[in-house]
Order: C-alpha cells, then structure tokens, then sequence
C-alpha cells in the first residue's frame, strides 16, 4: 500500500517573498474554477521539494486570440459557479450564475498577471508533451481532471484509462529522477472500497490536504473535504 501521510517531516519552510514590483506580488488567478488551488496553496508548498520553492511557475492557462479570450472571462464571471462544461457536442452549456454585480474586468489583475507570464512559455496538447523539455533538475505538478469525472456532459473524457496512463507517465519521469507532484481527489470520500488511485500510486507519498469544493450533484459531496497530494520524494 502507499506511505499515506497527513504531515511531513520534510515540510518546506516556504514563505512567499515580496516582490519590488507590488503589482506583481499582488497578482492572483484572474479565472474562477472548479478545481481552483488558491485556497490549498499554503497546504502545498509545505510538500514542495525544497531546492524548488524560490524557483517555480505556475503553468494554468492558455490563450488564442483577443476576442476568444474576453468572451472565455465573461463566461467564467458570469455563469453558474465559473463551470465550464461542453455538451458531447463540445457546445458550451452552463446556465447563468447568480450574480448581481459581478466583477468582468479586474484590469490592475490581468496586467500583473500579464506581467508575470512574460517569460513563461504555455502549451497545449496531452501531457506527454512535456517530457522532451524536462530533466533531473526539473520540478513537474500534475493537476489531472479529478476522478470520478461525469462523462455525460463531456465531448472528450479524463476517464480511468487515462488516469492509469498518467499514472504510468509519473512512474517514467520518476525513473529518471524528475522531481513529481500530482494532485487527485480522495476516492474515500464517497466510497471506502475504492482504492483505484492509493493502486495506481502505489509506492509513492500520498498526502491528504483539505479544501472546501462547492460543485457536485451530491449534497453531501460538498464542502470541506480531502485531495491527495502525490509525490515521489
């Protein structure tokens, strides 16, 4: 079974440094998601490897062009809880949100957020992609589609089949001494039986940090819950 830990004796002693450029320090995800990190980040750098915490960036969006762009923030602003769902026609299908007066625009926040991805190269594609530009020196985190994952409203699914294959993607890397974070909900937290991810991780770390996630069909999935964070160090 996986060494399951709640504290680590390797915890990182972090701290994010200010910035001279407040802008910068100030800037934070201009997009609401479902699976957002904000309110775990301070759980996670304490599992981050040491000699990468003053050195990291975050890879999470993408970009086509301006006109797309702005119409992907007012949707994210304004439909139900910033869901983004397809149809398996890959037509865009959540409701309106419940918003008096939402927020379309924070300008001050897309500029420092600009600022900080100007040396940042994002691509598109299967995870796989990523394997020519890394080596040992390098820090990877995975924020896979969790599972379970509804399949009904999905043109394209993450289903188990390619988690077992990400699963093999991070023992690959790990062989070649890549430092590895993943992370994947609890599978406990609905069914005890269930074991597909402790499995498929078998042999490496497996953290439980907590979140409050508000988005589920079940009732009783809501609210504050664990995530396993995964690492091979």
């Amino acid at each position: 079974m996986p060494n399951i830990i709640q504290n680590s004796n390797q915890a990182s002693s972090w701290q994010p440094e200010k910035s001279q450029d407040k802008d910068l320090f100030k800037a934070k995800p201009f997009l609401k998601w479902a699976g957002g990190k904000t309110q775990l980040i301070e759980q996670m750098v304490r599992y981050f490897p040491l000699e990468f915490n003053h050195n990291r960036r975050n890879i999470d969006f993408t970009q086509s062009n301006i006109e797309r762009t702005v119409q992907f923030i007012f949707f994210n602003r304004t439909c139900f809880n910033g869901l983004f769902r397809v149809n398996n026609k890959g037509d865009f299908n959540v409701p309106f949100g419940s918003y008096k007066n939402p927020t379309i625009c924070f300008s001050k926040n897309l500029q420092a957020v600009s600022t900080l991805l100007q040396n940042v190269e994002i691509r598109h594609g299967d995870f796989t992609i990523i394997q020519p530009f890394i080596n040992r020196n390098t820090f990877v985190y995975f924020d896979p589609p969790y599972k379970p994952i509804s399949t009904s409203y999905q043109k394209s699914s993450f289903n188990d089949e390619s988690q077992i294959r990400l699963a093999h993607f991070f023992r690959e890397l790990d062989r070649k001494g890549v430092k590895l974070m993943l992370s994947n909900s609890e599978p406990h937290n609905y069914d005890q039986s269930d074991n597909f991810i402790y499995n498929i991780f078998d042999g490496f770390q497996i953290n439980r940090v907590f979140a409050n996630r508000m988005i589920n069909s079940k009732a009783n999935w809501r609210g504050k819950i664990s995530e396993l964070l995964i690492t091979n160090y």
